[in-house]
């Protein structure tokens, strides 16, 4: 709310004047008609007339006020945003080698861990495309760059180990990610790359797919999950017969992890190779990425006003027709 014309708000002091007159000549009346003997009518009680006398120029007043009120032109704004930005766009690649089942992060395992840092910084993100790219002996888009983190996140809960069969073609999704990025026109265009082991499958070598992808103009970060040296792994005993798990165990598998390759496709692209060996590094991470890669927003405000001083000069005008008609009724003076 705001007045078009705030100069008139200072007829409000016009209740000064007002005022002063009001109560000098109330002070000042003398009785119109003489009595010889006044102690019968003083005895008797006031009427509400009587009573209630100033209650007229207190509705001319609030009336007066209302009215001036009214040629301020209070006015209601609706203001619009345009929101522009050159947002970012992500594609998020995981690993789902059964080696991510390592008990290492603890209580559970290395995928249900990096599920819930991703899930994490995908909440965190807004005006960004963001995709996600699952990864084993094979890749697939599991979700193509969206807005709907919705559906994003939905997706990302799914997924599960023997989606894929067994392996870890690290360069295959890499391709597979800047095949999804290519055609983007974002300002930047990233990859996430969550693994824990060395690549062992797959036709594309890790990094002729970074150099590929950083002559696009691709930005890489890489991060290696697993502690070192030996890690605990359940094993599951399978019945021959029946073909179900009877027995689970854990034992200790050596962690496989190729921090090398991981450091040179970041450098080959211009991004950075993180070390996650633990839960709580691996959210630092995550949050470290996030500052990284800011999306810059434009907000243009366009604000339109609309007229609100009818209701106050129709108010105003009641008001004072009100004090008119009762003056000349209820509250009539002899004169």
């Amino acid at each position: 709310m705001r007045f078009r014309d705030p100069e008139f708000l200072l007829l409000l002091l016009l209740w000064v004047p007002m005022v002063w007159v009001y109560l000098r000549r109330e002070r000042g009346s003398r009785p119109a008609v003489r009595f010889s003997d006044l102690s019968i009518i003083r005895r008797a009680a006031p009427g509400w007339t009587v009573r209630g006398r100033h209650a007229l120029f207190a509705l001319r007043l609030i009336g007066t006020g209302l009215l001036i009120i009214a040629l301020a032109r209070p006015q209601k704004g609706n203001t619009e945003e345009e929101v522009s930005t050159e947002g970012v766009d992500i594609m998020l690649v995981l690993d789902i080698s059964t080696s991510m089942k390592a008990l290492d992060f603890k209580p559970k395992n290395r995928l249900h861990v990096a599920k819930m840092r991703i899930a994490e910084f995908v909440q965190k993100r807004k005006h960004d495309r963001i995709g996600l790219v699952v990864f084993a002996g094979r890749s697939y888009t599991t979700c193509p760059l969206t807005l709907d983190y919705d559906v994003l996140l939905q997706l990302l809960n799914e997924v599960s180990f023997g989606d894929i069969e067994d392996g870890t073609a690290i360069g295959t999704a890499i391709a597979t990610a800047a095949n999804r990025l290519k055609d983007s026109r974002a300002k930047s265009r990233v990859m996430v790359l969550l693994t824990d082991g060395a690549n062992n499958r797959g036709e594309i070598a890790p990094l002729a797919a970074a150099d590929a992808a950083g002559e696009l103009g691709m930005r890489i970060y890489t991060i290696g999950v697993g502690r070192q040296g030996e890690v605990p792994y359940p094993v599951d005993y399978i019945d021959r017969r029946t073909g179900k798990v009877v027995e689970t165990k854990v034992q200790m598998i050596r962690s496989e992890l190729d921090e090398q390759t991981l450091a040179d496709i970041a450098a080959a692209t211009d991004g950075r190779f993180f070390r996650a060996h633990n839960a709580e590094k691996l959210k630092e991470i995550y949050d470290r990425i996030d500052k990284l890669e800011k999306t810059e927003i434009k907000t243009t405000s366009y604000t339109s006003y609309s007229e609100r001083f009818y209701p106050w000069l129709w108010a105003g005008f009641l008001l004072l027709l009100a004090e008119l008609l009762l003056a000349h009724t209820f509250f009539r003076r002899i004169p």
